[in-house]
């Protein structure tokens, strides 16, 4: 009961805000206190003037201008968004998700009721179309093999596999989209951690994607904002319902029913993270996330344990072929105090691996590394 747990489970921020995001959250705040430095709702001017000025940061300093600042839609995060797509479609409609996932795709979608029964035999929803991603087929589906949907929920860089697709690969997915009439749901939330050159951050950058593409984003790794809660959802002016209605129209009316808009003050923090200096400072968060990724890699690595992910995520998914993932899990836990995900949680597909975070502490993750060496 004494002992020191180090958690590399659950994916949450350590490292403190950087000094010129806070600088520029202590500087706005105290605006709030006169009279004329107060703002409330988005409608209001000066707090609309502000939210302008975020999305055209969003749109030229993250996507270097291929999106437009009006198709940029200002949120608590992606977490909270992808909840909100799912009451802009609805439950009539078929879903497919890659598997393994990260829960909230399923879960959201059970809560809704698009999910179907969920069958014991095969633990699987009736009505959800599972994309197999393995070690096999890179972590990426085999398309040729996926069942025509209305929604395809993919997340790149994945949680948890740790995969990226590449351009190659997106562009096969927009394809299949363009040709079934889906609709991509595309969970961008870690792309500030891809490192290696060619690899897209966005899936806008794939021709076509305009026509049949959500993409969700969020501050929350790369700037430490999974406290103050600042993400945006990207719906083009091309998405259309198959009647011809725009998607970011009937999107907005959701948003605006559901949702009094972000915080403003976590406007203000984002608008420091994203001007020049901001964006240095979160380059040096992520390279800190990242040499921790490295770290336990290489650690597992060394211990002859097959593992995938941590070079252009923070996630390492780390193969025990023909153990379950609970019981490594549980092994790790009780020899070295050392906390991971197991991978079952993902889905059927995750059986076999656990995911290890790198958001931790750097001398806490030498710590469990060391521990993973000595007592496994």
């Amino acid at each position: 009961p004494d002992a020191k747990l180090i958690s590399l489970g659950i994916g949450n921020t350590t490292e403190p805000l950087s000094a010129h995001i806070v600088e520029g959250l202590q500087k706005e705040v105290t605006k709030l206190g006169p009279l004329e430095g107060y703002t409330g709702y988005d409608d209001d001017a000066q707090a609309q003037a502000f939210l302008d000025k975020l999305k055209n940061r969003i749109s030229k300093n993250w996507y270097n201008d291929i999106i437009s600042p009006d198709e940029i839609i200002v949120s608590d995060g992606s977490k909270p968004d992808c909840g909100r797509l799912f009451f802009l479609f609805g439950n009539d409609v078929s879903i497919a998700v890659q598997d393994p996932a990260y829960p909230v795709y399923v879960d959201g979608s059970v809560m809704i009721g698009a999910t179907g029964n969920y069958n014991s035999d095969s633990e699987e929803f009736d009505c959800i179309e599972y994309m197999r991603c393995t070690a096999e087929n890179d972590f990426f589906p085999d398309l040729s093999k996926v069942k025509r949907t209305d929604l395809i929920y993919i997340c790149s860089p994945n949680n948890p596999t740790g995969a990226v697709a590449t351009k190659e690969e997106l562009k096969e997915l927009v394809d299949f989209a363009r040709k079934n009439r889906s609709i991509i749901i595309f969970d961008a939330a870690y792309s500030e951690f891809i490192k290696e050159d060619g690899l897209p951050r966005s899936i806008f950058e794939i021709e076509g994607a305009r026509e049949c593409a959500i993409e969700v984003s969020s501050l929350s790794k790369p700037a430490g904002f999974t406290g103050v809660r600042l993400g945006w959802t990207i719906v083009p002016k091309e998405l259309k319902f198959d009647d011809g209605e725009s998607v970011g129209k009937d999107w907005q009316r959701v948003v605006g029913t559901l949702f009094n808009g972000s915080s403003n003050i976590a406007q203000w923090g984002a608008i420091a993270a994203l001007s020049e200096k901001g964006l240095s400072e979160i380059k040096n968060t992520v390279n800190y996330y990242m040499e921790n990724a490295r770290i336990i890699k290489d650690g597992l690595d060394g211990l002859g344990i097959k593992t995938y992910g941590g070079v252009n995520s923070p996630y390492i998914w780390a193969a025990f072929p023909g153990k379950k993932s609970w019981d490594v899990f549980e092994d790790i836990l009780t020899k070295t105090h050392v906390v991971t995900t197991p991978g079952a949680g993902f889905g059927k597909a995750g059986e076999g691996y656990v995911r290890f975070s790198a958001f931790g502490n750097t001398s806490d993750i030498k710590e469990a590394v060391k521990r993973l060496q000595d007592k496994l």
